[in-house]
């Protein structure tokens, strides 16, 4: 029996494809990356960037890669979403519902459903730890948007970036130690990247991100917002929880896009050179996905594990993503709080 029929948690994920199809995807990605806050260029601009230049040939390409992941129910992380959903479902007081940010289901379907269904308060949890322009910011002003129109009647809250959050934290690390208790050399911390001038353009203070080494370790107002400094900060915690010391330890960047300055070190430069430096055995995190997808099946267990190998590492592991967890569904489920106030 749920506590309150007129509240809902809404989770909230990227997306996939409707299927590995050329068609599909093309949909998929014109919808992604013509969002302002991906590609962040005036709107013409951005459209002759992504139709003339990315879509006449990304499609076929990012439509095999998607085969190699793609599973008999469909898109990994729109399966483990929905799995997601229903274990937190079955912990909550409140209805769970599910949408993605690009492609279905979509966020203006599900508020609608969710309408329907005299849903007057929800509480929007976006599945990313880290505050980002082209993630966590993106979602927010999605609903947002939409809730000035027809869903004006609904009142809406948004779980803040939980990349602090003591439960997340403890989820991290219990999916990490089964394989820091076997022998290791290294743990890579691989995180999505993005441009540098979107840590600069989401520095409120204007003044602090990217303006010298060690701006992360600085104490500013800036982190609030920061990519860089939460995902380090993660690497950091997690480290300290389990206990090692700094050189088993480091945090790169994958998935760029385009020639702009992104934030370094590169995921793939990171692993063709570990094992110049001696660590043969590598263990690879990937915490900023908490489901699986093709980010981290796809171009870490694949690409990745290949470069690794083939520049002299002997074994490579990628500890699967948050997915659903128990400690993981915990978190999320006790994020319904904000629906107490």
């Amino acid at each position: 029996m749920l506590k309150d029929k007129e509240k809902a948690l809404l989770l909230i994920n990227l997306g996939s494809p409707d299927s590995t199809e050329v068609g599909d995807v093309k949909r998929y990605l014109r919808e992604f990356l013509s969002d302002k806050r991906v590609i962040d260029a005036p709107w013409l601009i951005r459209k002759i960037i992504v139709e003339g230049f990315i879509l006449p040939t990304r499609p076929a390409q990012s439509a095999e890669a998607y085969k190699t992941i793609w599973t008999d129910e469909g898109s990994p992380l729109i399966v483990i979403s929905k799995q997601l959903r229903e274990a937190v479902q079955e912990k909550s007081n409140y209805h769970v519902a599910l949408a993605m940010r690009y492609g279905n289901p979509s966020i203006a379907n599900t508020l609608r459903d969710l309408q329907e269904k005299g849903i007057k308060q929800v509480h929007c949890i976006p599945l990313y730890p880290h505050y980002a322009m082209s993630s966590y910011e993106t979602v927010v002003e999605k609903v947002k948007s939409l809730s000035y129109g027809k869903f004006s009647d609904m009142k809406f809250s948004f779980e803040p970036p939980f990349y602090l959050n003591s439960d997340y934290l403890t989820a991290l690390y219990r999916s990490i130690k089964p394989y820091t208790d076997k022998e290791f050399d290294h743990i890579l911390f691989s995180y999505h990247g993005v441009p540098e001038r979107h840590i600069r353009k989401s520095d409120i203070t204007k003044s602090h991100c990217l303006q010298s080494k060690d701006c992360c370790k600085v104490q500013s107002d800036a982190h609030a917002f920061c990519y860089r400094h939460q995902v380090l900060k993660t690497t950091d915690q997690i480290r300290l929880i389990l206990g090692l010391s700094e050189d088993k330890v480091s945090s790169s960047f994958q998935s760029r896009l385009g020639k702009d300055p992104w934030l370094t070190p590169f995921t793939d430069a990171v692993l063709a050179e570990l094992p110049k430096k001696g660590i043969k055995n590598l263990l690879v995190v990937c915490p900023a996905f908490v489901s699986d997808c093709l980010e981290t099946i796809e171009e870490i267990g694949e690409e990745g594990k290949e470069i690794f190998l083939n520049n002299g590492g002997e074994k490579f592991t990628l500890i699967p993503c948050l997915n659903t967890q128990d400690s993981f569904v915990e978190c999320i489920s006790n994020m319904e709080s904000a629906l107490e106030k």
